[in-house]
Order: structure tokens, then C-alpha cells, then sequence
């Protein structure tokens, strides 16, 4: 009877969440992207720099990874969702290596474009993070700020990215990533089929366990 429970609850048992789920909209940010920042100071300070967002896994997690090479304010970070808070945490890294925690939500513009918006306190300031994806090959991100007495945020810098190796108007096209659902860049084989990742987070995930995935890819197609 004990055995006749137990198996009845384990068929019953809620399945395991897809942590990749609350990114989806944020897909198009996976690979590498060319930036060109602007300061909205008296100078009108210009800059460039380069992103790499790639997906990160542990266990049954999921989160998102950023390494920005010749950053002017951060260096690296990563993007996780509280699926108990409904909220997104974005940790970022400064240059001088100190750590800044955003946190906020995905919302949707007026072109139903993804908008993360996210905000930390600063002191008597309150800071908010903003990134808009316009298009698959092309977002902006952003740094306000308000004293906390006020309602209405200050531009301080904008940076806007295309990604890299695509042309301005290009839509992905393709092969879709095996692991995360997005556009699959970098081929990886097994048993002798090729299959198609979009970035190395997501390479190491479908090494560690290909047949998983290969027989979620092919539940998809039924």
C-alpha cells in the first residue's frame, strides 16, 4: 500500500519549473554586441565597449550571464529571477570591483518591445537600470537617477547595441539552440548528429547531458 502511495504521488508531483521561462522575451540578447555609449554630461562624454550575454546553469537553475570587455561602468554580471518574489536581480560589477544589486521587473513598451526596468538605492538616491530590446539585433541600456524626494529620473547614460556579425535589420534566422530556444550559433555533435547552442553556457549544459535535451527537443516536435 506504502509502495501504491508513493508512486501515485510521484505521478501526481507538480513537474519542475523551466527556470528559463521568465528570460524568454530576453532570448535576442544571447551572443556578442558592439556598444557605443554617450554621457549626458556638459562633455557629452561618447565611449564604446563590447557585451557578451550567455546562459548559466546549475542543477534545475537557470540564469544569465554578461561580460562587458572595456566597459566604462561595469565589468561583468548576471541576471537570475526570483520565481517566489516574481522579481528579476541584476548584480553588477564595477571596474573598481564593487558589487551592484538592482532588482525590478519585464514589462512591455508601446511596440510591445521587452523593457527591463530595474532600481537599487544609492544613499538619498534611487537608481534605476534600464534595458530596452528594440529588436532582435539591436538594444539599449540605460542609467537614471532621482533623489528620493523627487518622482522624476534623470538620464545620466545611454548605451545602444547591435549585436555583432548581423546586419542592422537582420531577423535571426536559422537552427534553434537545443538548450535555451534561441538562435542556435555554435554547432555541437553527438553520436554523430549535429545539433545547434546559442552560446558556450549553453554548450557545456547539452555536454553534460545530450540526451536530455535531444529528447526534450524531440517531445517539442510532436
Amino acid at each position: 500500500m506504502f509502495v501504491a502511495l508513493l508512486l501515485a504521488s510521484t505521478l501526481t508531483a507538480d513537474p519542475i519549473p523551466d527556470a528559463k521561462l521568465p528570460f524568454r522575451p530576453l532570448a535576442p540578447l544571447i551572443g556578442g554586441w558592439k556598444c557605443s555609449g554617450k554621457a549626458d554630461d556638459s562633455d557629452k562624454t561618447i565611449w564604446g565597449e563590447r557585451a557578451e550575454w550567455a546562459w548559466k546553469f546549475q542543477g534545475n537553475d537557470a540564469w544569465l550571464t554578461v561580460v562587458f570587455e572595456k566597459g566604462k561602468h561595469f565589468t561583468a554580471g548576471e541576471l537570475r529571477y526570483d520565481s517566489k518574489e516574481k522579481h528579476f536581480t541584476l548584480k553588477l560589477t564595477t571596474p573598481d570591483k564593487t558589487e551592484q544589486t538592482f532588482t525590478g521587473t519585464l514589462g512591455e513598451g508601446k511596440q510591445k518591445e521587452p523593457i527591463l526596468t530595474l532600481e537599487r538605492p544609492d544613499g538619498e538616491t534611487l537608481q534605476r537600470f534600464t534595458l530596452t530590446l528594440l529588436h532582435a539585433n539591436r538594444h539599449l541600456y540605460q542609467m537614471s537617477s532621482r533623489p528620493k524626494t523627487l518622482d522624476t529620473f534623470t538620464r545620466r547614460w545611454l548605451v545602444g547595441a547591435t549585436k555583432e556579425g548581423e546586419a542592422f535589420a537582420d531577423v535571426a534566422k536559422g537552427p534553434e539552440c537545443i538548450v535555451s530556444g534561441g538562435a542556435g550559433t555554435i554547432a555541437v555533435t553527438h553520436k554523430g548528429t549535429t545539433y545547434y547552442v546559442c552560446c558556450s553556457g549553453c554548450k557545456d549544459e547539452f555536454k553534460s547531458d545530450p540526451e536530455k535535451y535531444i529528447q526534450l527537443a524531440a517531445q517539442k516536435k510532436k
